[in-house]
């Protein structure tokens, strides 16, 4: 299956759009996403200011208390080549604020977890993969190359030694 190349980054009215969950953490309202969504906090990698974005939990590990979330606009996402720069972040969920690490996990893990989130919520992957430009066909090939051309990421607790 051939993929396109990775969605453009939202611009203008999509972009506002794009952006409004900010405003519901910042009003602390950001209970009203649930546990589906989070906004990290991290630092610019050239301004070195905090930087907001509003991303959707893939999924949530409670043993490793683990979130995984995904750069639905590929590699040159502002906030993934962020957290590359400075894995360390904040995470708000709820009402909870965590201090995390990001980690982009490796393609192997990131086709379980395409492969899992598709069994979990197989409507949402429709619309996303939809919306974003992304065919769709639930086979191996459409798995590898989406963990191919959209990072998965690991936001991590960090310890008292981190």
């Amino acid at each position: 299956m051939t993929v396109p190349s990775v969605a453009q980054t939202p611009r203008g009215l999509f972009r506002l759009l794009a952006r409004l969950p900010i405003w519901l953490y910042r009003a602390q309202l950001g209970w009203l996403l649930g546990n589906r969504f989070l906004m990290l906090t991290h630092v610019g990698r050239k301004s070195g200011m905090q930087r907001r974005t509003v991303v959707e939990v893939v999924r949530y590990n409670a043993v490793t208390n683990t979130y995984f979330i995904v750069s639905g606009f590929g590699e040159k996402s502002d906030w993934f080549r962020n957290i590359c720069k400075t894995p360390e972040v904040t995470v708000h969920v709820d009402r909870r604020h965590l201090a995390c690490v990001a980690k982009r996990i490796s393609q192997d893990e990131a086709v379980r977890e395409f492969k899992d989130y598709a069994l979990r919520h197989p409507a949402a992957v429709r619309v996303l993969s939809r919306v974003l430009g992304y065919p769709w066909n639930e086979t191996e090939a459409s798995y590898q190359e989406l963990a191919r051309l959209l990072p998965v990421v690991a936001l991590q607790l960090r310890t008292a030694s981190e």
